[in-house]
């Protein structure tokens, strides 16, 4: 009786770490954005700036959403996991065997069964990537909506390319820039140095556009029902209409359908770019 009144503390915990970062980021945003009028596209809303000595360190709302989300799924991490046994007594405990088994299954079906240890990166990624889009559900700027963020993860990956490359050799690795012509090297080198580049630029690019243009369609249909609509008698003159039901469907492909799909994209493109940067005998 005493072990299961401790696990479930412990697992009210986990759901409170899942929960509380998350509310904390709506409430932050809650009482430090200003109020406006009309339609306002912005980047990450800065919170606090550190002076330091070669440029100001900001903290603004993608960092510390970024974070929310991190704790957020290292919070629902433990709790799918906690309590595992060996034979699986629980619907939580099969839901993380089913994430183990479909994730392994994509990395060695990409990848090749060599890197199979992979896995845990790559789901964190991509889970890290899916979360911090749909966070915008919650009404919070989304991470994924910083090119600094995404450029972080980006670089992250070509560091794990280049240590791949150089187990062929250093020399082979410098070598490699040279051909098939010497004077294509300054073209190699620019290629070399487009995969951070173009992997951070496709991501952010999406998941941005995505937002202004469900914020630039619901600010004109709210113009439009006034604009139509505004001749209904009192207080229905005033109710946009128009802004009813769009917006929302707009939200279910960006916010859901666009961000999925660019976490699943950036995933696979970290797989492959890994996989064929290794050598043949390594």
């Amino acid at each position: 009786m005493e072990e299961n009144k401790r696990a479930r503390v412990v697992d009210a915990l986990l759901l409170a770490l899942m929960i509380v970062p998350l509310l904390l980021a709506m409430t932050l945003k809650v009482l430090t954005t200003p109020a406006s009028e009309g339609v306002s596209i912005s980047g990450a809303q800065i919170y606090l700036e550190i002076p330091m000595p070669i440029q100001p360190l900001l903290i603004t709302a993608a960092q510390i959403n970024s974070w929310a989300v991190i704790l957020s799924i290292l919070g629902l991490c433990l709790y799918l996991t906690h309590g595992i046994q060996v034979i699986p007594n629980s619907r939580r405990q099969l839901a993380a065997e089913w994430i183990v088994e479909k994730t392994t299954n994509l990395v060695e079906g990409n990848m090749g069964p060599k890197y199979s240890a992979y896995a845990p990166f790559v789901a964190g990624i991509m889970g890290l990537s899916a979360f911090s889009s749909l966070s915008s559900l919650l009404g919070l700027f989304p991470p994924t909506s910083d090119v600094n963020i995404v450029a972080g993860w980006a670089i992250l990956v070509f560091i794990l390319i280049t240590y791949y490359k150089l187990k062929g050799g250093v020399w082979n690795y410098i070598k490699g820039f040279f051909s098939p012509i010497p004077i294509m090297a300054p073209m190699n080198v620019i290629g070399e140095l487009s995969t951070p580049l173009s992997m951070s630029f496709r991501h952010y690019g999406n998941v941005m556009s995505g937002m202004v243009i469900s914020v630039l369609i619901g600010y004109a249909l709210r113009n439009l029902s006034s604009l139509v609509l505004g001749w209904l008698p009192g207080v229905l003159g005033q109710i946009p209409f128009l802004q009813i039901g769009l917006p929302a469907v707009l939200s279910l492909y960006f916010d859901i359908f666009s961000g999925l799909m660019q976490a699943f994209i950036f995933a696979m493109l970290t797989m492959m770019n890994i996989a064929t940067a290794a050598p043949e005998e390594v």
